[in-house]
């Protein structure tokens, strides 16, 4: 043994039996820079001698140093000498030992006192002076001896939960650097410094390991704090790794030595935080290949288990993929699994919009980086899936779903058949189908003719208008175009055109004058523009001849549903509807039995059962309202313009209208009067009773008739599930207009058992439906009958409602489910403050 370990321990001994006993500044001074020079003080001791120090007596000396700490003691000497000595043996020494002996201090003290405040303020400069690179570091050197795990255990758990235990030691008295918005940036910014000190030594031939950093950054992401240690450490990196080659592999020794629990949360915060692809590749490399939990991770459960996060996330994800030859295999593989699921009839089912919306966009982007020879070897699987998927979602009730199989159709078609016809739907344009298509491209579309300075085709269709009306501000003349040489010299283009907006088209054959001639024209006739005129002017002849119309009310419900369009007609589906309606409202018992007879017939069409439903619900809101506003609403014939608004008729050109100088004196004398109150001008309105009162059943009743029986060609429980769901949708419509009738309490009674029957229905419009009939009859059932009359219906549709709240895929569903149980709620208030005394 070396004769001067014995002498160290010696001097430990008395020093600090010196620092617990005396009372003497001078002693303990001389104690302590005894000490301090086995820290590097003015005389150098053996390098023996110093390891020995601080490996076995340094953290005894700390602890006694925190047990003496105290008002009095520091004050034993004025100057500071005492204080500032003191400090700098956690500042100096050993950083691990003096930072688990500062925390152990911390947590050990109770309650708010001077020595807490005084520890909690050593540990702020210790944060501040960059201990913590210097600890992190010391893990990453070569250890000459053998390491201890739970050593490394203790002071990870210490570093990285530094925030939950300040809080709750100094609570109310914590320091802002201790908030975990402040302090795992400072974390972050320490693991920069740390790898750049790794990144020095390895480039003087120094063999160290990143292992530690790599832990204290997974369980940083694992406590959900990647957002604050990301936000800085990728920047800097993303800088670090452009150039060097070094720096790239320590970032992949980094990741790839983060613990397997840590995994997933360290990859979706990098992908999360790195904004472009190349930058994903520096910092990850191949790990997806070499690393099975990674390639679950980035190739299956970021693409098929989650949907919330962004699109440029995806176009990253995705792009990390492609970049690298080695990774493209798995690129491959990920577009032919995105199809599978997205061609799989369940899940298009079950699947939320929003994740069939992600796996949608997800396909488009793999199809933007692979090139037309990987797509000719998978060719047939993509057109299998393509085939399936498009069948599975042009079936779909939700517009949404079918629209999406459309965009993704049209893009697969067109890369894996570049030469053949283009696959072509008809579809609205909305934000979401301009986005889908805008992914299909590698890159953003305006990016090179905003940057060439080359104007785009749409910024010069939206300029090109802005210049015309200036030329003609001054004139009413269009601009006479310059003669050149061999420009003609007649030219008339400088002549005023002739205003002709008044014109009408002379017709050969008359208006009809009579319900039956129009019967006549539309069923018969050969004549294109009497079959026109007869359809445009039927509505208002029904209106004006109610009598006429019962007689033939049937055959002409027949005739208007049968009805094909024979001429390129404009609004030939409004006007048809429009006379439907009419015809229904007028006679509305014998009509109303017609069509929901109708409706469960053979050999109609899916379009004309729901013509039939749309025409049962407008017919049904006409005639709930007031009889003088019936013919006022959109039902009024069409250029009847002064039938549609009778109010605005004397502000029309051509009316006797007051002149110029009375309105400026009736403006004059309206802003000299003074009024105390002035409500807003309303038309009285002639009350009368609910004409939908005695023929409610008419319409509804039929309807809930054969529902669950298939015919040959129409199956609601089968296929024909779009139909379905707007049966639930007219149900509900018509339940909500019988409200204050007699008959909304069977109603009600029947509808609760339709849905009953139907509330686990697989698809979301049909699902949507029967929400909205449980909420209309909350609304039109008075309290005391559904409490009364339907109490069993009520409870049951209560545990329905909130398992969908908290269950269904769909968000419609979900606060369509929401707002019925707040109607309960209501409800149930509502009686309770009646029974009240």
């Amino acid at each position: 043994m070396d004769p001067a370990l014995p002498a160290v321990r010696l001097t430990v001994q008395e020093a600090i039996h010196t620092l617990s006993s005396s009372e003497d500044v001078g002693h303990i001074l001389s104690a302590l820079g005894t000490l301090k020079r086995y820290l590097g003080g003015t005389e150098d001791p053996a390098l023996p001698e110093k390891e020995e120090f601080t490996t076995i007596h340094f953290s005894a000396v700390l602890r006694c140093l925190v047990s003496k700490l105290s008002p009095g003691w520091l004050e034993l000497s004025p100057d500071g000498q005492l204080e500032q000595l003191w400090e700098s043996f956690f500042l100096d020494g050993p950083p691990d030992q003096a930072f688990l002996v500062l925390m152990e201090a911390i947590e050990s003290t109770a309650g708010p006192s001077f020595r807490l405040m005084k520890m909690a303020r050593l540990l702020e400069i210790f944060l501040s002076k960059g201990r913590v690179a210097a600890l992190m570091e010391e893990q990453c050197r070569p250890q000459t001896k053998p390491s201890f795990p739970l050593f490394q255990e203790t002071l990870l758990n210490k570093v990285v939960g530094l925030p939950d235990r300040l809080g709750n030691c100094l609570q109310q008295d914590n320091l802002t650097q201790f908030f975990p918005q402040n302090y795992f940036p400072l974390l972050g910014q320490e693991v920069v410094e740390v790898l750049k000190a790794v990144v020095n030594f390895l480039q003087g031939g120094l063999d160290c390991s990143v292992s530690f950093v790599s832990r204290v950054l997974g369980k940083v992401c694992i406590q959900g704090r990647k957002k604050e240690i990301l936000g800085v450490l990728v920047p800097q990196l993303t800088v670090l790794t452009q150039d060097s080659c070094l720096w790239q592999r320590v970032c992949w020794r980094l990741v790839e030595q983060v613990p397997d629990r840590a995994v997933e949360a360290v990859l979706i915060g990098l992908v999360e935080a790195t904004p472009r692809p190349e930058v994903l590749s520096r910092l990850l490399g191949n790990l997806v290949v070499k690393n099975k939990k990674a390639q679950f991770v980035m190739a299956r459960k970021l693409l098929f288990l989650q949907y919330q996060h962004s699109t440029p996330m995806l176009q990253s994800l995705l792009g990390y993929l492609a970049v690298d030859s080695q990774r493209r295999p798995l690129l491959v593989q990920v577009l032919k699994e995105l199809l599978e699921t997205w061609g799989n009839s369940s899940a298009v089912r079950h699947a939320p919009l929003e994740q069939q919306c992600y796996v949608s966009k997800a396909i488009l982007v793999c199809l933007a980086h692979l090139g037309e020879l990987e797509l000719q070897d998978i060719q047939d699987e993509l057109l299998a899936s393509m085939m399936a998927g498009v069948k599975c979602r042009l079936d779909s009730s939700l517009p949404p779903v079918r629209r999406l199989g459309m965009i993704v159709a049209e893009v697969i078609s067109s890369r894996i058949h570049p030469e053949g016809p283009p696959l072509k739907f008809q579809y609205e344009e909305d934000e979401m189908s301009r986005e889908m298509l805008a992914l299909a491209t590698p890159g953003p579309a305006g990016a090179c003719s905003s940057e060439t300075g080359v104007p785009s085709l749409a910024s010069v269709a939206t300029e090109a208008p802005v210049e015309t009306p200036e030329k003609t501000v001054d004139s009413d003349v269009p601009p006479v175009q310059q003669q050149g040489p061999d420009s003609e010299l007649d030219s008339d283009d400088e002549f005023i055109p002739y205003d002709m907006s008044g014109d009408k088209e002379l017709k050969s054959s008359k208006e009809p004058l009579y319900i039956r001639d129009c019967v006549e024209a539309l069923a018969t006739s050969e004549d294109m523009e009497r079959w026109e005129a007869a359809l445009k002017v039927l509505e208002g002849l029904v209106y004006r001849s109610p009598e006429a119309t019962r007689e033939v009310s049937v055959e002409l419900a027949k005739v208007l549903l049968h009805l094909e369009e024979k001429t390129c007609m404009a609004e030939f589906e409004q006007l048809r509807q429009r006379a439907l309606v009419a015809v229904t409202v007028t006679d509305p018992e014998q009509v109303a039995k017609y069509l929901t007879t109708q409706f469960y017939g053979l050999n109609y069409s899916l379009r004309q059962r729901m013509d039939i439903l749309d025409v049962l619900v407008l017919a049904a809101q006409a005639l709930s309202r007031p009889r003088s506003l019936q013919r006022l609403s959109q039902h009024g014939p069409p250029g009847s313009g002064t039938l549609c608004a009778p109010a605005l008729a004397i502000s029309q050109p051509g009316n006797a209208v007051a002149p110029d100088w009375q309105m400026v004196v009736e403006e004059r004398i309206k802003s000299k009067t003074r009024r105390f109150s002035k409500g807003c001008p309303r038309r009285e309105l002639s009350g009368g009773p609910n004409e939908f009162n005695s023929v409610a059943g008419y319409f509804f009743f039929p309807l809930l008739q054969h529902f669950d029986r298939p015919l040959v060609t129409f199956d609601l429980l089968g296929d024909d599930q779009l139909v379905l769901g707007r049966l639930a949708h007219t149900l509900a419509s018509l339940m909500y207009l019988a409200v204050n009738t007699t008959v909304a309490v069977p109603m009600g009674k029947a509808l609760l058992e339709f849905v009953w029957a139907l509330r686990f229905h697989v698809d979301t419009y049909v699902r949507r439906g029967l929400l909205s009939a449980v909420s209309s009859v909350l609304l039109s059932v008075p309290t005391e009958r559904l409490l009364g009359d339907l109490p069993d219906e009520l409870l049951e549709a209560r545990s329905w409602l909130a398992d969908v709240a908290e269950k269904d895929v769909d968000e419609d569903c979900r606060e369509l489910a929401v707002r019925a149980l707040l109607l309960l709620e209501r409800l149930k208030d509502k009686l309770l403050s009646i029974s009240s005394p």
